[in-house]
C-alpha cells in the first residue's frame, strides 16, 4: 500500500526526444500565443484605471467624483 505521487503539468507533456526538440516556429508561437494572452489581461484590467489617471492629470483638474459621475 505504497503512494506515489505525481506532479501534473499544465499544457503539453513532452514525451520522447523528438518533442524535445522544438523548431523556433515552434518557440516562436507558443511565446506570441503568451504574450498576447498576458496583453489582453493587462489590456483588460488597466485600461480603466489609466483614463482615470489621465483624466486626474489633465489642466483643469477635476475630481475623482467628477471624473466618475456621467454627467
Amino acid at each position: 500500500m505504497s503512494s506515489r505521487i505525481t506532479l501534473k503539468t499544465k499544457g503539453k507533456s513532452v514525451k520522447g526526444a523528438k518533442d524535445s526538440e522544438k523548431s523556433r516556429a515552434d518557440c516562436l508561437k507558443e511565446w506570441s500565443t503568451w504574450a498576447m494572452k498576458k496583453a489582453k489581461v493587462i489590456t483588460h484590467y488597466g485600461f480603466i484605471p489609466l483614463v482615470i489617471i489621465i483624466g486626474m492629470n489633465s489642466d483643469p483638474k477635476p475630481q475623482l467624483h467628477q471624473l466618475l459621475s456621467p454627467v
